[in-house]
């Protein structure tokens, strides 16, 4: 393991509730109500991804000027709330220290644009990280793998070398189609098992030496798959 790549939402910071809360602002906005299905779907999308299940549960036109602006709309309300700053989640911030002390390079993998994730840094802490990818920087966003090649690509490492840490179906699926072993912490969603993916409750009492040992297991698995 030569670095560690973190989801944000829902993964260091419990943020998702503020997006839930956005969200349910949005549809009512929209003349709709969002449903618990509905807003499984949509954690760790992205803004485009988003905005398409949004629009077609409610049967409106995906017309993409209106589709834009309910995006833009929705980020900038979840920024006004981001303003009263984010929770930590469980173990986050100690393991990011134990990181930084240990001299382990860390990239922040998000899907949220780079405006919300700079106003996010600023509780979070941009120290942490060596680099930071968010969804409006990449060609495809997660799922696809684009997002995580990018960031193990500017830490310098290739994406086997990275331990990606998760806890949407998303994230880990955009992780994994990378090529990088996942750790997965499930906040509000399930996420199912897999042979490149261990799952944890949560990040409390996680060392660095745990994620090292976690990395080498998935490595190993994944490479008596592949012989």
């Amino acid at each position: 393991m030569r670095a560690v790549l973190f989801d944000m939402d829902g993964t260091l910071v419990d943020s998702e509730k503020l997006w839930d809360i956005s969200m349910h602002e949005l549809y009512a906005r929209l003349g709709g109500v969002l449903t618990p299905e509905v807003r499984e779907s949509t954690v760790g999308g992205s803004a485009e991804s988003v905005m398409t299940t949004v629009y077609n549960d409610l049967g409106l036109d995906p017309d993409p000027a209106a589709m834009a602006e309910s995006a833009d709309w929705l980020h900038d309300r979840t920024g006004e709330l981001f303003e009263a700053g984010l929770p930590w989640l469980p173990g986050a911030r100690e393991l990011l220290d134990a990181l930084l002390a240990d001299g382990v390079p860390m990239a922040l993998v998000t899907n949220t644009r780079r405006v919300l994730t700079e106003q996010a840094l600023k509780s979070i802490g941009r120290h942490y990280f060596s680099a930071s990818v968010c969804g409006d920087e990449v060609r495809r966003a997660k799922p696809e793998p684009d997002i995580y090649a990018r960031a193990a690509e500017l830490l310098g490492f290739a994406p086997a070398q990275c331990l990606a840490i998760e806890d949407s179906v998303t994230g880990t699926a955009a992780a994994e189609a990378a090529g990088c072993p996942v750790l997965v912490v499930p906040n509000d969603v399930a996420v199912p098992s897999g042979p490149r993916r261990r799952q944890i409750p949560s990040l409390a009492h996680v060392s660095v030496s745990d994620l090292r040992i976690a990395h080498t297991e998935l490595s190993s698995q994944l490479g008596e798959r592949t012989a």
